[in-house]
């Protein structure tokens, strides 16, 4: 079952942001703190996270990473799936029904492995296998 999982905000000032979606707009964040180095908040159904933009355009791609304005608007749409082999799938069928790969799938130095693309309309996807996350029956993250 396919689901939108995280819905991740590349900001510009993390404790800035941080204050804004828990003081400001009251959502539940997942650990303590004003500058962590990413931060998820508690959410029915999903999770908003926040990471710092200027290492989110690396992780999507180091070698030519998008820009702000030029297509990319700073937002990322996270699927989290259960094993490796989803994402594989997963990136596979993205590709072959119009969707531009950005980063092949890969593992991660912490463990996890992931991949990049965009939709038809240059929406950016990533889709993740974490073997440190844990899953409810819905396939839904509990942070």
């Amino acid at each position: 079952m396919n689901r939108l999982s995280i819905v991740c905000l590349g900001v510009r000032d993390m404790p800035t942001s941080v204050r804004f979606y828990r003081d400001g707009l009251g959502f539940e964040p997942n650990k303590p703190g004003d500058n962590p180095d990413s931060m998820e908040f508690k959410n029915v159904g999903s999770t908003l996270s926040l990471f710092p933009l200027d290492l989110m355009v690396l992780d999507i791609n180091k070698d030519d990473p998008p820009k702000v304005g030029d297509g990319f608007g700073g937002i990322t749409l996270e699927h989290i799936v259960r094993t490796r082999e989803e994402v594989d799938e997963i990136a596979k069928k993205a590709i072959e029904y119009g969707g531009k790969m950005l980063k092949e799938p890969q593992y991660l130095s912490w463990g996890g492995y992931h991949t990049y693309f965009t939709d038809p309309d240059g929406y950016l996807w990533e889709v993740t296998h974490n073997p440190d996350f844990e899953l409810d029956e819905n396939d839904m993250v509990i942070f």
